[in-house]
């Protein structure tokens, strides 16, 4: 089983940066994919943005495209999410989850992963 671990949400003025750590702990079978969903209050969960560990590749939805990005750091087994000129829009709470999408236009739907971190809140102020 994945164990994940966000950390690092907090609330900034719009046009601020934050970024979000994903730690995580794999016992049992490779993990394919770590991504990057949001869920505000009243909508869906969307998915943010992937990162593929055997490739490097990532994904990213258009409404980040250029100012989020996703990466890994292997030593320390964590996934971080750096966010740049953020909105008000983008407050949600942030989880990152693992998993084996089926293929690259899986990575952002939430049904391709089992494990799932407990969230962190970004809240952004206009």
């Amino acid at each position: 089983q994945v164990q994940l671990m966000e950390s690092g949400g907090g609330s900034v003025q719009a046009g601020g940066s934050l970024r979000l750590s994903c730690t995580i702990s794999e016992r049992t079978v490779n993990t394919v994919v770590v991504a990057w969903f949001r869920q505000a209050p009243g909508k869906e969960r969307e998915g943010v943005a992937g990162f593929v560990i055997s490739s490097g590749g990532t994904v990213y939805a258009d409404s980040v495209k250029g100012r989020f990005t996703i990466s890994r750091d292997n030593a320390k087994n964590t996934v971080y999410l750096e966010m740049n000129n953020l909105k008000p829009d983008d407050t949600a709470m942030y989880y990152c989850a693992a998993g084996i999408p089926k293929n690259y236009g899986a990575i952002l739907l939430s049904r391709s992963y089992n494990d799932w971190g407990q969230g962190t809140q970004v809240t952004v102020s206009s």
